[in-house]
């Protein structure tokens, strides 16, 4: 039995997502097509060319969607996000160190350095 499911299931259920958490990714897909119809239309009634407005439309969208998730990456994680962050990376430990893994998370791409370890600039 883990930590988590020894809980108590008040503090379980205030870990669920949110509605609003749930729908985040149609938010950004609607926003991004809204804004990519608006260009498509744009360059469609400038240039009377389909291709080239789609295009246009195709680019739009790509673009506003990366931007957008950027952005929405960017804002802080409340307490209790970082609380179960924080439980599941100690439960990956030790998982990892129950099947006989020496490699702690985050470790996986390290290079062993001559000097201690002490990065150096660019």
């Amino acid at each position: 039995m883990t930590k988590r499911e020894k809980k108590d299931p008040s503090v379980t259920n205030s870990l669920q997502p949110t509605r609003r958490d749930r729908f985040l990714p149609a938010e950004l897909l609607g926003i991004s097509a809204g804004l990519a119809v608006f260009v498509g239309l744009i360059v469609l009634i400038a240039t009377r060319e389909f291709i080239l407005a789609g295009v246009a439309l195709g680019i739009a969208f790509i673009l506003s969607l990366v931007l957008m998730a950027l952005f929405a990456l960017a804002f802080k994680p409340t307490a209790a996000e970082v609380e179960d962050i924080h439980e599941q990376d100690v439960e990956a430990q030790e998982k990892a160190a129950g099947h006989g893994d020496t490699a702690k998370p985050g470790e996986a791409g390290r290079d062993d350095r001559r000097d201690g370890g002490t990065p150096r600039g660019h």
